[in-house]
């Protein structure tokens, strides 16, 4: 490896950020390579120098995009490796632009209106226009909803979520958190926690069964919870993950929110590099966004009881259960848990067939260390404290084109609902 990484240092490397004439990072050429697991660790070790992306490692593969001036270089490496992605500008382009929302509550001027359209589903959306759905889902549900925050980013951005709850009144019954867009480039899951919060609020009224949910549980759903890096991916860089936390003396911005949660923070699910993707912080918890959202669910689960927590993530189609700090630990209720997850993966596969793999987080996809799910299951008291990483595979990867949006919510949907029938 010695004298791979000199013909490494000796290549003509990409250096600085390629920007499009918007001011965008450029990700025009680059290619995705899934890369077989014995080699992911020689791999990694020459991303910097490839001036590559580390994208999704999991026991079973590591996808890394890298630059069109280092595919010589990677080339040069000599791994067993996959062409998944040909050119993730090209695929950036497919998810087309930002499409803008027509409010029924503006258009008509008044104070309450109807259900958002379903055609929100069909594209994506910029910041500043999902507050505004997830509002007008509020007015258009005024006596059993609201809007709540649960803190401020560390730009100052409120974390916006939609309460919704049924006959019983406000905080009467156990609580289901839903968290979206933790990674700020998984746009996907902020849809399809939004999709999960429509179909609550249009089927109350008119479907038994989903008016029965809202009578039995009080929903806390929050698409957004990493504002700061999910406008950064809108006007930046698309594949941004981290929050945009700045920290004296240290050039790297942002911290994995999802690796700062306070138990089992240290360790080598996440890293102590600033640079890394999985940055975990200088201590515990201590990005805003994770004072905030800890807060509140630790309130929630104080004032309520806390019967489910789902972190939703993209991609690889999976369905993680505790723990992810260890891979011999296991959850007191484990056999329960790997019962409805198998009933969930069921479920969400009728409509289309994909397929979710299931099973505890660090043998399924990777050791985490201070993660969400871990932390609201033993330290919240959440009966159920899952992630799910939803479409795709990794052909589109973080890039999921917007006719998917649908179907994502829809399958989705159908694994919630047949979680919420058979706790």
């Amino acid at each position: 490896m010695k004298f791979l990484r000199t013909l490494l240092l000796a290549a003509p490397l990409a250096g600085a950020v390629r920007l499009d004439r918007q001011g965008k990072v450029s990700y025009d050429g680059y290619k995705i390579f899934r890369v077989a697991p014995e080699f992911a660790d020689a791999v990694e070790a020459e991303l910097e120098d490839l001036s590559g992306m580390h994208l999704m490692r999991t026991a079973q593969h590591f996808d890394v995009a890298i630059p069109p001036e280092s595919i010589e270089s990677f080339q040069l490496l000599n791994v067993s490796s996959e062409l998944i992605s040909d050119d993730i500008g090209a695929d950036i382009a497919l998810e087309g632009e930002l499409t803008p929302y027509e409010s029924p509550v503006q258009a008509l001027d008044v104070a309450a209106a109807a259900v958002p359209d379903p055609s929100w589903f069909r594209a994506y959306h910029a910041y500043n226009d999902h507050l505004t759905f997830l509002s007008d889902l509020q007015k258009a549900f005024p006596s059993n909803s609201e809007i709540f925050r649960a803190g401020t980013s560390f730009e100052g951005r409120a974390i916006t979520g939609i309460h919704l709850w049924g006959s019983g009144g406000k905080g009467s019954k156990p609580a289901i958190t839903f968290h979206g867009t933790v990674h700020a480039r998984e746009w996907i899951t902020t849809m399809v926690n939004e999709y999960i919060a429509w179909q609550l609020v249009v089927g109350y009224g008119n479907d038994t069964t989903v008016k029965a949910y809202l009578d039995s549980y009080d929903f806390y759903i929050l698409p957004v919870v990493n504002p700061d890096g999910f406008v950064y991916t809108q006007t930046t860089n698309r594949l941004w993950r981290k929050n945009r936390q700045t920290r004296s003396g240290i050039s790297a911005v942002g911290t994995d929110v999802n690796r700062n949660w306070p138990y089992q923070w240290s360790g080598p699910g996440s890293s102590t590099s600033p640079s890394s993707e999985t940055y975990r912080g200088q201590s515990a918890g201590d990005t805003p966004e994770n004072l905030g959202l800890r807060t509140h669910v630790d309130n929630v689960a104080k004032g309520q009881g806390l019967k489910l927590y789902i972190d939703w993530h993209s991609y690889s189609q999976l369905i993680l259960l505790p723990y992810g700090y260890s891979c011999s630990a296991r959850a007191e209720n484990i056999n329960e848990q790997t019962t409805l997850a198998r009933g969930v993966a069921s479920a969400i596969a009728r409509p289309y067939g994909t397929t979710f793999e299931y099973g505890p987080t660090c043998s399924t996809i990777y050791q985490t260390n201070g993660g969400s799910n871990d932390y609201i299951q033993d330290v919240s008291g959440a009966e159920f404290a899952w992630a799910i990483e939803l479409r795709d595979t990794g052909r589109n990867g973080f890039v999921l084109p917007p006719e998917q949006i649908i179907p994502s919510g829809f399958e989705a949907w159908q694994g919630i609902k047949n979680l919420l029938s058979n706790f």
